[in-house]
């Protein structure tokens, strides 16, 4: 699996996240049995606790293949040692056009989490996808979603240091 294609996240993320996918599996069971409780009432048209039940297992199962999902394709802690290039894993300090002012945040998948005050953004978000493998000084654009383009200019890319 290429870098481009792979979610890479901290390993205290990795944790969290992996932690939070393993309480959810735990609570199977649980939701399974109010499911079956409720059923035992009656009527399933006008049986509140049974609808609830359903609709709280269905958020349950899409957040347990979210995150299935993002775990199998995570590169772990495997930061970028490479400088001057844009890559998942690298902070980023860019200029928008027609702005003064340089912006910094994370290229990492939004799951990772605020690092203080820095922004996140994902490899797969117009900006991301824009900036990826970007050198410094490249000048790149991007799709706003009015319609309009946006250019960048990739000022700095320096491995993160969590």
């Amino acid at each position: 699996m290429s870098d481009t294609q792979a979610t890479w996240l901290t390993q205290d993320a990795y944790d969290r996240l992996k932690g939070e996918l393993d309480e959810l599996v735990a609570e199977r069971p649980a939701i399974a049995a109010k499911i079956n409780e409720a059923r035992e009432e009656g009527d399933l048209k006008e049986n509140g606790g049974y609808h609830a039940a359903r609709e709280e297992q269905a958020q349950l199962e899409s957040r347990v293949r979210q995150l299935q999902e993002l775990l199998r394709n995570a590169k772990v802690g495997d930061v970028p040692t490479e400088s001057g290039v844009a890559r998942p894993g690298s902070v980023l300090t860019v200029r928008f056009e027609g702005e003064d002012e340089e912006e910094k945040f994370l290229l990492a998948n939004r799951e990772e989490g605020a690092h203080g005050d820095m922004e996140v953004y994902s490899p797969n978000s117009p900006l991301g996808q824009a900036l990826l493998d970007a050198r410094e000084g490249d000048v790149c654009e991007y799709d706003l979603p009015n319609g309009g383009k946006m250019q960048v200019t990739l000022i700095k890319a320096e491995p993160f240091q969590g």
